[in-house]
């Protein structure tokens, strides 16, 4: 009787033990090192990554983030191998690979140049006369993409921001096309005080929009997962607590002509 018992305790705990594993699923999430918002070096790896990682955290999930150049975080998402990629402008090419969250991130990307060289410009035909830079795996936006397409802007394509910053500040370039809060948080966090002080960005937003957690068509959860964190971020928007994320002092100042 008494060896009876202690198999069934022993089975007891066993059957608890991994009823309480089940509980908590991880999700691997493909994200490009975009601070504030994605950060690798960072202690909680961005405002975006934080917020998250609290969302998913409500509905059971601990996350982790696999920083990648952007192009291989979107395609390695695509064929599967993570559960999500985020944040991405929504475009018609990757509705077909990507169910879409709700919106997370409202964006606005500005061109910097240098502060003794100001820019005038109203459409995007109007930059055609300067030499740009570009981050590789970005989209600028609808009309901004259709102009590379069709040859109209002299651009050329680096890994990152930082090297556009030193190619703006080396004359290499005449401006590029950042997303304000990151542009300003890269060029505290990487360049000089003097060095910083020599770019601005024109006041004129390139593009608004908002962006989106991505979830890969070839996994058969992700519309599942999709609508659980849409009714959970919704939750925090409405206790308000969404807010908090994005408080910090440091959000996009700077001076502009």
């Amino acid at each position: 009787m008494k060896r009876y018992l202690t198999i069934l305790l022993v089975s007891l705990f066993t059957w608890i033990e991994a009823a309480t594993a089940d509980d908590t699923q991880h999700l691997s999430i493909a994200v490009g090192d975009w601070p504030p918002y994605f950060d690798q070096e960072a202690p909680d790896q961005g405002i975006v990554a934080q917020l998250l990682r609290d969302v998913f955290a409500e509905e059971g999930f601990t996350v982790s983030y696999q920083f990648l150049p952007w192009k291989r975080a979107y395609y390695e998402s695509a064929m599967g191998k993570h559960d999500a990629t985020a944040v991405w402008m929504r475009a018609e090419d990757r509705e077909q690979d990507f169910t879409f969250s709700d919106p997370v991130l409202k964006e606005k990307f500005v061109v910097f140049h240098l502060a003794n060289q100001p820019l005038s410009w109203s459409k995007v035909e109007d930059l055609s006369e300067l030499k740009l830079g570009g981050s590789i795996g970005y989209s600028y936006g609808p009309a901004f993409d259709q102009a590379v397409e069709d040859d109209l802007l002299d651009i050329e394509w680096v890994a990152s921001t930082v090297l556009n910053f030193r190619r703006l500040l080396f004359n290499r370039i005449d401006a590029f096309p950042e997303e304000i809060n990151v542009g300003y948080h890269i060029l505290r966090r990487e360049l000089g005080t003097q060095e910083a002080r020599r770019i601005t960005h024109h006041p004129r937003p390139l593009l608004e929009n908002e962006s989106f957690v991505l979830f890969p068509n070839t996994r058969p959860d992700s519309v599942q997962l999709a609508e659980r964190f849409n009714e959970r971020l919704q939750a925090f928007r409405d206790s308000g607590r969404y807010d908090h994320y994005f408080e910090s002092p440091n959000q996009a100042s700077s001076g502009s002509n």
